[in-house]
């Protein structure tokens, strides 16, 4: 598995998960302010577009996992 794959899995489970955590009729639900996890992912996958710097990206480096190609595969 890629880097790239590997942070998309990361954002798309913290996403799906705060939301879960955070939305009233869940069953799951524990507060409201798991939605603040949601906007911080997402204000993290903006700001990774524009400056290029994804701090998980570093850490799946030091831990020798290899870059991908394109988004095809």
């Amino acid at each position: 598995m890629t880097i790239e794959r590997i942070i998309r899995i990361m954002a798309g489970s913290f996403v799906l998960l705060s939301l879960a955590l955070g939305y009233h009729n869940s069953p799951i639900f524990v507060s409201e302010w798991f939605l603040a996890l949601t906007a911080f992912v997402g204000f993290n996958l903006l700001q990774s577009g524009f400056t290029g710097f994804c701090p998980p990206e570093k850490l799946l480096t030091r831990l020798g996992v290899k870059r991908g190609g394109s988004c095809g595969g």
